[in-house]
């Protein structure tokens, strides 16, 4: 269900600003999105695990919370990353 320490390392590559950049905005809903998909996989075939669902919850809140903060602080970012990640909004 989680991510590999591989795996994360390819997403903030992908997603940094800079090269010592782990904790931006931009990397964070990268790292979230990435979690929310491989739960999502594993809610599909666990329909009853609701213990992981509120999880999954609390990740998606977290991701829309980081989200506004990214559309009100820099607006191009918070297009240019929806648009990498393919998030709806």
């Amino acid at each position: 269900m989680s991510i590999t320490a591989e795996r994360k390392t390819e997403v903030i590559q992908d997603n940094r600003l800079a090269d010592n950049d782990t904790g931006s905005p931009e990397v964070q809903i990268a790292i979230l999105t990435e979690r929310i998909l491989n739960l999502s996989k594993h809610m599909e075939t666990n329909k009853k695990d609701f213990s992981s669902r509120r999880g999954l919850l609390a990740m998606v809140a977290r991701r829309r919370k980081l989200l506004d903060y990214l559309i009100k602080t820099n607006n191009d970012s918070y297009k240019a990353i929806i648009a990498k990640l393919g998030i709806r909004k």
